[in-house]
């Protein structure tokens, strides 16, 4: 069982990555890993807020929406959900760490839209568990660890980045890829350095996906 969890939360980092694999939470990947302490606060928020969001949403989901025939209001309920939680992420930023609430700027209320966040929140009501194969889906803690990973993995992404960022900005690229499409290019780079990944985890813990 600690392998198939273990194997969940790494595979989430490096093999399912959702910026580098899944090209989810872009925007912000973009806009703030500019700056390494803007990446790393952006990446703390954005793990604090999956976590968070996945520790509500899947009990309302398995003992609210789906007793009572609601699934299909998962979406929505997910992301009042979030918008919820990112409101108490920012007010917390601004009473205690007003330099980050300042550095992040549009970019925090932005993680209430950011599809990676969602997106980890429906992944863990749609995957087969690996722990206990009865389950229609993930169980409690494999989601848990399954929103963790994503946000270790988004902050990774946004951490390599930064420092990719910074040898752009010394870099002379040709004038018609100096800007917007010299970054889309070296993220594109940056995505390809994941992909050998996959087979190294399967081998290690010896689960096939």
């Amino acid at each position: 069982m600690a392998a198939k969890l273990a194997f969940i939360f790494f595979s989430m980092i490096l093999v399912n990555n959702y910026v580098l694999v899944k090209f989810l939470g872009i925007c912000p990947f973009l806009g703030v890993s500019g700056k390494l302490n803007s990446a790393i606060g952006m990446s703390v928020a954005v793990v604090f807020v999956m976590v968070l969001a996945t520790g509500v949403t899947w009990p309302v989901y398995t003992y609210l929406l789906v007793p009572n025939g609601l699934e299909y209001l998962n979406n929505i309920s997910f992301i009042l959900i979030i918008a919820v939680l990112v409101q108490l992420v920012e007010i917390v930023l601004r009473k205690f760490i007003p330099p980050l609430y300042k550095a992040l700027g549009i970019y925090l209320p932005l993680i209430t839209t950011n599809c990676a966040v969602l997106g980890v929140t429906i992944l863990n009501i749609e995957s087969q568990s690996l722990v206990d194969p009865t389950a229609p889906y993930y169980t409690f803690p494999e989601a848990l660890l399954c929103a963790a990973g994503a946000g270790v993995g988004f902050g990774l992404a946004m951490v390599l980045f930064s420092g990719v960022r910074r040898t752009l900005d010394r870099a002379k690229p040709p004038k018609s890829f100096e800007g917007l499409p010299i970054t889309l290019v070296a993220a594109s780079i940056t995505s390809l350095s994941f992909m050998g990944f996959g087979g190294m985890l399967e081998t290690l813990f010896g689960i096939t996906t």
